[in-house]
């Protein structure tokens, strides 16, 4: 009888060793399954310290979307916040030089820089001119002074489209990622501030964040400026007749009452171009040039020129004949061979490599 008590016991002990067993074998594989998606769910709900975008998902969301419904989520901004970066530098107290159209012509010749080799090799040389010279007015010779004048624009359409380019590039490597350090989040704060969008708006942001077409700000340059003669141009650096309400600018002699705007004055040609490719880039009267932009840019095409200004009526009052002559100045002076154009590095761009 003890003995078969005995048996039974350790019959019993024997199950319960293996019950246990197999309980715990369950519970941390349960535990194991069911951590990752706890932890998914509180980081998603509950820990807000770490920007994530699940990146591929929004990179193609983004890629696929209509973009035409970009001004939904516009943000009312005035030009101090969208120009906020140009206002500071429009204050510097660097006196640049101006040098007469001679001094710049021998320059060019120095560098060997000419628009023929441009035109061959897509390559320019990085000349940074400040300012117009006062004598490119008295350039009798039509085809010499717009020759001057490209010259001297070219390189400052070039580099600031180059940074726009290099913004752009930055943009979807943070939109591959599944988080962002703290250095590209304050990175975006900045573009959302620049580009006049909602914050976390990474779709509208990728829209504006563009290129615009050498030949076409060439061709708005040269409108807006007669060649670099005009007064805005000589006394305000004002390279595309861009209108201000608050900051400082030249006064139009013919401005009809009750128009208080001026033409934005700036401390540089390179402002002048920089503040130009913004208010394209962010204005609500351009959405369709950044519309018809982006669907050439689904459709791997280049940016036409062409296409770009048929959107272009209302930036002067003359309407649709200010698109027409834009598409003949491009035309006539065969500015689209610089669309594809690139700037060479500069001495200090070499030495930062060395």
């Amino acid at each position: 009888m003890k003995k078969f008590k005995k048996k039974g016991f350790l019959k019993n002990k024997s199950l319960n060793i293996v019950s246990r067993f197999f309980l715990s074998s369950f519970i941390i594989i349960s535990f194991f399954y069911v951590a990752p998606i706890i932890i998914n769910f509180t980081e998603k709900n509950f820990n807000n310290k770490e920007f994530t975008n699940n990146s591929k998902n929004i990179l193609n969301n983004i890629i696929k979307k209509d973009n035409s419904l970009e001004e939904d989520s516009l943000v009312e901004t005035d030009e101090r916040d969208l120009l906020y970066d140009i206002l500071e530098e429009n204050n510097s107290e660097i006196n640049l030089v101006r040098y007469t159209t001679s001094e710049i012509d021998s320059l060019f010749k120095e560098v060997n820089y000419n628009l023929k080799d441009v035109r061959d090799t897509k390559l320019v040389k990085p000349v940074d001119i400040g300012l117009l010279p006062k004598e490119i007015k008295n350039i009798g010779n039509t085809k010499k002074r717009k020759d001057m004048f490209i010259k001297i624009v070219l390189p400052l359409i070039v580099k600031e489209n180059n940074k726009i380019r290099v913004d752009r590039k930055r943009l979807f490597t943070i939109l591959s990622k599944n988080s962002n350090t703290d250095i590209e989040k304050k990175w975006l704060e900045k573009k959302y501030k620049q580009y006049g969008v909602r914050k976390n708006d990474l779709s509208t942001l990728k829209v504006r964040m563009d290129e615009i077409p050498v030949s076409l700000a060439i061709a708005q340059a040269a409108k807006e400026t007669g060649w670099g003669t005009s007064r805005f141009a000589l006394k305000g650096n004002a390279l595309f007749g861009q209108w201000t309400w608050s900051g400082e600018g030249l006064k139009p002699k013919n401005a009809d009452e009750g128009k208080d705007h001026k033409v934005m004055k700036f401390h540089s040609l390179q402002l002048s171009v920089r503040a130009y490719l913004r208010n394209l880039n962010t204005h609500s009267t351009y959405k369709n040039l950044r519309k018809a932009r982006t669907e050439l840019r689904n459709q791997n095409k280049a940016l036409d020129s062409t296409i770009l200004a048929e959107h272009l009526d209302k930036y002067a009052e003359t309407g649709d004949r200010y698109i027409e002559v834009l598409k003949k100045i491009i035309e006539q002076n065969k500015l689209k061979e610089f669309d594809e154009a690139r700037l060479l590095p500069s001495s200090k761009d070499l030495e930062s490599l060395i």
